[in-house]
């Protein structure tokens, strides 16, 4: 029942609390899912909220662009 009630296309992606996010896809499904993000500079808490948009080298959220190569993203789902 459960298979019915999902698109042929849908996929289910199970992130842990904690996980560090990379890739593209990684940022795509927190967006598609609205599961919200922590964002750290140097292992200090920075922000969290939700990925707003992103692109190779940003992801923007709350309104702020932060560098994919300076930043490390981490999932926090059920925060």
């Amino acid at each position: 029942m459960v298979n019915e009630m999902l698109s042929r296309s849908a996929l289910l992606v199970v992130y842990e609390n904690g996980q560090k996010l990379h890739e593209d896809q990684h940022f795509q499904d927190h967006i598609d899912h609205g599961v919200p993000i922590q964002i750290y500079l140097g292992g200090v808490h920075q922000e969290i909220g939700f990925v707003e948009w992103f692109n190779s080298r940003f992801v923007r959220v709350n309104n702020t662009d932060y560098d994919r190569n300076r930043f490390t993203f981490v999932s926090r789902p059920g925060y």
